[in-house]
């Protein structure tokens, strides 16, 4: 049988990587990348370390608005798509690949398995929010990683083919966290000691593309006096030197890392400060108390157990959240065993039977 694997992102390689090894296991899986993610630090370095097949397709589709990218990319899959003909096509999260491998999949009547299926935000002026809702009810698998989003597709009708199998990004940490700690030089590097310095990202368009916002980020973390060390996005790069902000000794700017030196660094911070998805999960896996600066978030759950806080862009909210946000309980058992790959596999064979 054959399955086709559409990537684009920097999470969805991550992801993939336990999941592409179970898959080849049982089946002939096509890898194709659009592209999403094209510069070297966030895309070819994830293939290499993580051991990920290089992809049998390379859309190279990685800059434009989120229609053009997206329609570009349906134009290059459904040619794909023709050529394999693939006994279903498998998704992964909430990019504009999701969407477009997924739309181009449902229009050809090839059944469509989502994995990280219905997380919500409700929010849908984010891109996110409507390419994971739309992803979601044209998928004939849908594989959750929580009970939240179990309920959240159960609310919206979807009850068929919906099955929590935990997160495929728990099973990739507990694959790489030991290969990380060879990484640990870095912090010799970078000056600083285990848990003594806050690991910050940002990169989510609305915070990066508002002046406002993502001044009130960067003012913050200069005001907060902590070590911060802040792996830089391109995009945001672009737009602090767009807008002239200065940043204080106290930050320290370095490129974005590969997935395990990433990993290293959560799991030596003492605090991880993000607008991104992902990290706030790798967070709750490493026992790090997250604050999150967004209005609203996908991973409710963090929350509801208090090991994430969401703060906004509010300068104060930022800076009394990393001044004194502790959780005080144990973390609770909510992302799965640590085999949703494997899980994945079975229910790929149960379906196709």
């Amino acid at each position: 049988m054959k399955i086709i694997t559409v990537v684009g992102a920097r999470p969805q390689f991550i992801k993939a990587a336990p999941v592409s090894k179970e898959l080849r296991k049982a089946f002939n899986e096509v890898l194709i990348h659009t592209g999403q993610h094209y510069d070297d630090n966030m895309s070819k370095v994830f293939f290499e370390e993580l051991g990920i097949p290089l992809p049998d397709y390379n859309l190279k589709i990685g800059s434009g608005s989120h229609g053009a990218m997206t329609g570009k990319m349906l134009e290059k899959l459904e040619e794909i798509y023709l050529k394999e003909k693939p006994d279903c096509v498998l998704v992964y999260g909430d990019t504009n690949s999701t969407l477009a491998g997924a739309l181009a999949a449902s229009k050809l009547l090839i059944p469509v398995i989502h994995v990280e299926a219905g997380l919500r935000s409700f929010n849908k002026s984010m891109p996110e929010e409507q390419n994971r809702i739309l992803t979601d009810h044209i998928s004939k698998l849908l594989l959750v990683p929580t009970k939240d989003a179990e309920k959240n597709l159960e609310k919206e009708g979807i009850v068929e083919g919906v099955y929590n199998i935990g997160d495929v990004m728990y099973d990739a940490v507990l694959m790489f966290k030991e290969r990380a700690k060879a990484k640990a030089s870095l912090l010799d590097k970078l000056n600083v000691k285990e848990n003594e310095y806050i690991l910050t990202t940002i990169h989510r368009a609305e915070n990066t593309n508002d002046i406002k916002r993502l001044k009130n980020i960067i003012e913050a973390l200069k005001e907060s006096k902590e070590k911060i060390i802040l792996p830089l996005h391109p995009r945001t790069k672009k737009f602090i030197n767009d807008y002239k902000l200065i940043l204080n000794e106290n930050i320290k700017v370095i490129d974005p890392v590969g997935y395990l030196e990433m990993l290293m660094l959560e799991a030596n911070s003492k605090m991880i400060v993000t607008d991104s998805g992902g990290v706030q999960k790798e967070a709750y896996f490493m026992g790090k108390p997250c604050v999150t600066m967004r209005d609203e978030t996908e991973w409710v759950e963090t929350v509801e157990v208090g090991w994430n806080v969401i703060v906004g862009t509010n300068k104060d909210k930022i800076l009394e959240a990393i001044n004194n946000f502790k959780p005080n309980n144990e973390q609770p058992y909510i992302f799965g065993d640590g085999k949703a790959s494997e899980k994945i596999v079975e229910l790929i064979n149960r379906y196709i039977k």
